[in-house]
């Protein structure tokens, strides 16, 4: 089980930075960046409270149909999780007209990319 993965996947899709989760828990961002990166195992209660900063229950993290697990599947790369999590953070801002137009044009494109 890669639980960093599993942390960075929540934080991105919730559009945290590190930073954020930081401010929240108390937590160097350098720490969570380790963490992330599988170069640190979190203790239970540190895990606990990037949970609590996540708003989800410590469980979640050892789920079977974790996040995490559902990205790796998908074999996104960070730069495509990033990317991902700032048109979600953006689109919330636009009328409905141009939300369809963006997801048409995210659709043509991923068609094209899986060919």
């Amino acid at each position: 089980m890669k639980i960093g993965t599993t942390i960075r996947a929540y934080r991105l899709q919730k559009g945290l930075s590190q930073g954020d989760i930081e401010k929240k828990t108390g937590l160097l961002r350098c720490y969570l960046s380790r963490v992330e990166n599988g170069h640190t195992v979190p203790s239970l209660e540190t895990l606990s409270k990037i949970a609590e900063a996540l708003d989800l229950p410590i469980s979640q993290f050892f789920a079977e149909d974790s996040l995490g697990r559902q990205f790796n599947t998908q074999k996104l790369s960070d730069d495509e999780l990033r990317f991902l999590t700032q048109i979600r953070r953006y689109s919330s801002n636009l009328n409905e007209s141009d939300r369809k137009l963006l997801l048409a044009m995210v659709k043509k494109f991923a068609a094209t990319a899986i060919r």
